[in-house]
């Protein structure tokens, strides 16, 4: 499924020389906006964001793999400042991520987010392709999978050219194009809404030797394993598959969604294989509506129930509590509503123990919130708008396309990091 070309394949040539970014006069409104909102420089590290409970992360997508958008959003995050970007494991979107984080960093010197890459260990929504063969569709069909697609991944045009039917006959014409596999990330949306039935879906595992050999890089700094928490059995095959690479990361990720009463019981499970190689701190992914990218208040109810009954659970495994599925502008919002937002504990961790040298440490209850769906669909829409003015592109030499969509990222950002948006 993923890409065999690198990002830089991708990009018109003049864009792999390096660009100077500080005699672009263009960009000064860019600096300024940052400067002016305060975005945290090296002096604030993912881990202090953590404990504080104001990180943030962006999800790229375990399976999205459109790699100019990929470095964009890299790109307009990293100024904005999240702490972590999440993207598949695949070299192609590896080298993606950090080609936006540099050109980040050459515009203003941030601190560098960390890097993460997603895994699974079974078949999981998140590592899925839709698929179907658009000559199989009816011409008159109105194409509501291509409207719902949220990833602009379906395209279907009428081709003039006849085509040979299995008993001899012409048809006048037929559909062209089809799922653009880079930019699926499995969402679903487009199955149930085929009149005619003719999209299916394939799940994959990514593989853990080459996902070994991608952690061991050094600009990779997380994995994240995306599990059902059901069984034990596959997680523990593919932790024992990472295992001589853990030592080479700043953060392990798990990432679960609510499975009722028995969630803190897995979780232990779960940390029980971890924690003989964890050399580096750990954290829980709370999946609460998984793949919803929904702007409505009601998407992220779910998320926000599930890290308030886990909270308040002390004999819960070792690890920060992260929010992710169905988060979105009014997920910080919810946390406030029910306590958990910015709220500290004071607890002995030997993690942290060994990590910091400290023999106790101020925890916030929820180190902080990952966006998906909604964080790509709000810039999303002005990189669709920068490739259909000027085709594939930097963002940054187009300085007025990278303002807006900094602003939007945040507007996102911002409301965990307590950033003085204005919309001037």
């Amino acid at each position: 499924m993923a890409l065999s070309f690198s990002c830089s394949a991708s990009i018109s040539p003049q864009h792999q020389a390096k660009v100077n970014f500080k005699s672009n006069k263009g960009l000064e409104d860019v600096r300024n906006l940052i400067k002016t909102v305060g975005v945290p420089s090296i002096t604030c590290s993912p881990v202090k964001s953590l404990q504080n409970g104001n990180w943030v992360k962006l999800i790229c997508g375990a399976s999205f793999e459109d790699v100019v958008d990929i470095r964009n959003l890299s790109l307009v995050y990293t100024l904005a400042g999240v702490d972590c970007i999440d993207c598949a494991a695949d070299v192609s979107v590896v080298n993606a991520v950090n080609e936006g984080i540099d050109a980040a960093i050459e515009i203003l010197p941030l601190r560098r987010p960390w890097v993460m890459i997603s895994v699974n260990d079974d078949e999981d929504l998140h590592f899925r392709k839709a698929e179907f063969d658009p000559e199989d569709c009816p011409l008159d069909c109105s194409k509501p999978c291509e409207r719902v697609c949220p990833a602009d991944a379906i395209s279907l045009e009428a081709q003039n050219s006849t085509t040979q039917l299995s008993f001899h006959t012409n048809a006048p014409g037929a559909f062209k194009g089809g799922v653009l596999t880079e930019r699926c990330y499995g969402c679903g949306r487009c199955i149930p809404v085929c009149p005619y039935d003719k999209i299916r879906v394939t799940s994959y595992i990514r593989e853990a030797a080459t996902t070994s050999e991608l952690l061991k890089r050094n600009d990779v700094d997380a994995v994240e394993i995306h599990t059902t928490g059901r069984q034990i059995a596959p997680f523990k095959e593919l932790w024992d598959g990472l295992a001589d690479s853990i030592k080479y990361l700043r953060l392990a990720a798990v990432s679960l969604p609510d499975i009722g009463e028995a969630t803190v019981s897995s979780m232990k499970d779960m940390y029980s294989v971890m924690e003989p190689d964890l050399c580096c701190f750990n954290l829980w992914q709370l999946d609460g509506r998984p793949m919803s990218g929904d702007i409505g208040r009601g998407a992220t109810r779910e998320s926000i129930a599930f890290a308030l009954r886990l909270a308040a659970i002390k004999d819960r495994p070792h690890g920060f509590l992260q929010l992710a599925g169905g988060t979105n502008a009014h997920t910080v919002d919810g946390l406030k509503k029910v306590g958990l937002f910015e709220t500290t504990s004071f607890h002995r961790n030997s993690r942290d123990e060994i990590l910091t040298g400290t023999s106790s440490s101020v925890h916030a209850i929820i180190g902080g919130v990952a966006y998906g769906g909604y964080a790509r669909k709000i810039v999303g829409r002005i990189l669709s708008n920068l490739q259909s003015q000027h085709g594939i592109a930097s963002m940054e030499d187009y300085p007025d396309h990278l303002l807006q969509a900094l602003r939007e990222a945040l507007s996102i950002v911002g409301t965990v990091k307590s950033f003085p948006i204005s919309n001037s």
